[in-house]
């Protein structure tokens, strides 16, 4: 039997959803702009349309991210495609993008040489290429299937980054930059907010018994990626702020500090390697 947009909406409703998030399903199965159903009560959906938003409005009860459902995702003015690969952009980060372009607004010598570790959908990557075109970018990633949506979401925007596979350092062995983003995984194995995150890839979430693995690894592996002067920006959990400082610290970076997100709630941590000891061995 035929349904028409009102009652689509209402079942949407009925299951639990948003209802923002039922209209912007409906219109995306319909092909239609996102306000279109609020004027088109009585359109009569077609058959196949009303199947795939009826099952993308269960999968959106069970917790599934909009962005997986409607295929893409804003991040700092770019519109990106996403699937299930990749971790969903958080606005979150892009106070780690604004922290990124003050260092870049610095740099004198150019190219500058920067590397995003983990660059999943290539959001952070990208957003840099977009606002300096004249930077050198790098993005890495251990996971194929994410350097696959990455390197679409480049092609399709245009933007200049190369992509690297490979665990944090050992994609770019030898090379060094003067600016280095990461939004690493740095969820606790046992944090109880992990079930509400199960439809997104574990590998870009679960870093150990208290989410500084790989931050870890990174932060050791540091000094033989950073030219003098470089910087190393970190992502973080809200209360993981003096850890990283001390890990930043005791590898030998200096000013340290870091930035609050849009809640006000410590997000960003990083620092600047001042060059020396350079020889040591760096961990992988």
């Amino acid at each position: 039997m035929p349904i028409v947009v009102d009652q689509a909406l209402a079942q949407a409703l009925a299951l639990g959803l948003d209802r923002l998030d039922a209209r912007l399903l409906l219109a995306h199965h319909l092909r239609r702009p996102p306000t279109w159903p609020i004027a088109h009560g009585e359109a009569v959906i077609p058959g196949s349309a009303a199947a795939a938003f009826a099952l993308d409005c269960t999968r959106r009860a069970e917790g599934w991210p909009l962005a997986y459902l409607l295929g893409e995702r804003e991040f700092f003015g770019l519109s990106l495609h996403i699937t299930p690969d990749v971790l969903v952009p958080r606005p979150d980060t892009e106070t780690l993008v604004d922290w990124a372009l003050e260092c870049l607004a610095r740099h004198r010598a150019a190219p500058a040489e920067v590397l995003d570790l983990g660059t999943g959908s290539g959001a952070i990557a990208l957003a840099l290429a977009h606002a300096r075109r004249d930077a050198r970018i790098c993005a890495t990633d251990l996971s194929v299937a994410a350097l696959r949506v990455a390197r679409a979401n480049a092609v399709r925007l245009g933007l200049a980054v190369g992509f690297e596979a490979g665990r944090w350092w050992r994609a770019v062995p030898g090379r060094r930059f003067d600016l280095v983003v990461s939004n690493p995984p740095y969820v606790a194995d046992t944090d109880p907010h992990l079930p509400a995150l199960r439809h997104e890839p574990g590998l870009a979430l679960r870093a150990g018994a208290d989410g500084l693995d790989a931050i870890r690894q990174i932060v050791a592996g540091a000094p033989q990626h950073l030219n003098a002067g470089g910087w190393l920006l970190l992502e973080h959990g809200w209360d993981q702020a003096s850890a990283i400082v001390s890990l930043l610290t005791s590898r030998g970076f200096a000013d340290t500090t870091t930035r609050s997100d849009l809640a006000a709630r410590p997000r960003c941590t990083g620092g600047r390697w001042p060059g020396v000891g350079i020889g040591v061995r760096s961990a992988g």
